[in-house]
């Protein structure tokens, strides 16, 4: 089959591997379509993924064409969503509940070969059926939506909440769609890039601006996220969280990225600095959700590519034109 594969640090390229065969207990998915995500570049700087090569792509839905011995829960024809969490269910985080923090933790596309192909396999029970009416393509958003809940999962938002998002791509957007579920009083997004602060505004934000300093909140905001694993953005946002009030990196940043804290602040003021590690519990709930139409995928999708475009998307990501950029085998 024809797969994209991160041969090395900061090589990509499209060609033929082995076509996967399924366990008992998994399935293999014709891939209709997979999702780029900040993961991924991640794993192109030799972050993540423990080794190299590795067929990529964590975010993606198909049809199921072969199914395990012992798999009866889907049938051939069926159209999932696929969660690429892989855990081991034996160390001490998976016993206490908190799998997402696996102390063996691995995952489609990520320590093993993904969604950025032809076809790809899964456990059974990392798959979600489709009703009728959600495209499959489509249903590749899942994933990134159930990292968004699991966001929220953490914060335990209290109702009227005044919250500020760095970063308006596709994880900002989500944060702020979900932001208005939980009952936000307001909704602030702050972005360098004009073209994604348009998208924020086409999706009711309360306001949009370049820089915090903009906005009208000399008392700050009870929650504060970063959606962009910046360096500077993180700083700056520390200094902007309320009394009382909550920062939460949601954003990947790179190993390297060091921030200043004020202790003392954080004492006095009763400030939370918390984190949100990808998925726990979330993935049926965000494909509940994205069955209701919380999200709109032609305002969230900007670019749908052939895989053999895949580099050339990599690049268009990591330029930050556009919103989810998606690749189709």
């Amino acid at each position: 089959m024809k797969a994209a594969v991160i041969t090395g640090v900061g090589s990509v390229e499209v060609t033929t591997v082995d076509d996967p065969t399924c366990g008992p207990r998994e399935v293999v998915v014709q891939v209709a379509a997979c999702g780029l995500c900040g993961t991924d570049l991640h794993i192109l700087q030799g972050e993540f993924a423990p080794t190299l090569p590795v067929v990529p792509g964590h975010e993606f839905a198909g049809t199921v064409v072969e199914i395990g011995s012992q798999v009866n829960e889907v049938a051939v024809g069926d159209r999932v969503a696929v969660d690429p969490s892989l855990y081991c269910y034996e160390c001490r985080m998976c016993r206490s509940g908190r799998s997402n923090l696996c102390e063996r933790w691995a995952a489609i596309g990520v320590t093993t070969s993904g969604g950025a192909a032809e076809f790809a396999k899964a456990p059974v029970a990392n798959c979600v059926k489709l009703p009728d009416h959600v495209r499959t393509e489509d249903a590749a958003l899942i994933e990134p939506l159930s990292c968004a809940v699991r966001g929220y999962d953490v914060l335990r938002s209290q109702m009227a909440s005044r919250v500020l998002i760095y970063g308006s791509g596709t994880m900002g957007l989500m944060m702020l769609q979900l932001g208005k579920l939980t009952g936000a009083s307001s909704i602030e997004v702050v972005d360098l890039n004009p073209e994604r602060l348009e998208t924020a505004k086409q999706l009711g934000v309360t306001a949009v601006a370049a820089t915090p300093d903009e906005l009208d909140r000399p008392q700050g905001w009870d929650v504060v996220i970063d959606a962009t694993g910046n360096e500077k953005a993180i700083q700056d946002g520390l200094g902007r969280v309320a009394k009382g009030g909550t920062f939460l990196q949601f954003g990947v940043s790179d190993y390297s990225a060091r921030v200043t804290i004020e202790p003392y602040k954080i004492y006095n003021q009763e400030i939370t600095i918390t984190g949100s590690m990808a998925v726990l519990h979330s993935f049926e709930r965000a494909a509940d959700l994205f069955a209701t139409g919380v999200l709109d995928p032609e305002v969230f999708i900007s670019d749908r590519v052939p895989l053999d475009d895949y580099a050339g998307a990599l690049d268009q990501f990591k330029s930050g034109k556009g919103r989810k950029i998606q690749v189709l085998p």
